[in-house]
């Protein structure tokens, strides 16, 4: 396997893991959503739209789309789940999109990062995306120990997509538009 491919797959389960942990969350009341809880952002209502923001922001950086920290100017751009849910959707197809058309020598390639008042760094691709999954993964690990404190049970979100798990999470890909090729290579 190529390590292009690689990010293909981590943007697909990305998108999948957003999907399963946002639908769960759809079945909170807004008031559950925006509950205090226990974790470094004090609610799924921040922790998700933070999420989102820094999705933006390394997008356009990987983008180069010159916007820089304006993607991060409001903290909360999405006070409700469906709102954020539907951007949070795009946001990953998007992502998906840039995966799918990277190349092996697109991964070395350098990207300007406008970090505010420290200047803009420079950064390849891969450390780009290998930075953002991580990011996604440990605040949904966030996210999922405190949907563990509601009514709503946390949906299954540690493990990688496998060809196996084709049959059963075909309604789910589907829907995000990422069947069959899920797992096949680009």
């Amino acid at each position: 396997m190529r390590l292009s491919e690689h990010f293909r797959a981590c943007a697909r389960n990305n998108a999948w893991s957003n999907h399963r942990l946002l639908t769960a969350c759809a079945a909170l009341s807004q008031q559950e959503f925006e509950a205090t809880r226990t974790s470094f952002f004090p609610s799924l209502q921040k922790t998700l739209n933070h999420i989102l923001i820094v999705d933006w922001y390394y997008l356009d950086g990987l983008e180069q789309g010159g916007r820089g920290p304006a993607t991060c100017a409001d903290e909360l751009p999405f006070p409700r789940l469906a709102d954020l849910a539907a951007a949070q959707r795009s946001c990953d197809l998007r992502l998906v999109r840039f995966c799918d058309g990277l190349g092996e020598g697109d991964l070395d390639r350098s990207v300007a990062l406008d970090r505010g008042e420290h200047g803009v760094t420079h950064e390849a691709v891969h450390a780009v995306l290998s930075h953002l999954f991580v990011h996604q993964i440990h605040h949904r690990g966030q996210a999922h120990a405190m949907l563990a404190g509601t009514s709503v049970p946390p949906p299954q979100l540690d493990e990688f997509y496998l060809a196996w798990d084709a049959p059963l999470r075909r309604a789910e890909l589907d829907e995000l538009g990422l069947a069959p090729g899920f797992s096949r290579r680009a």
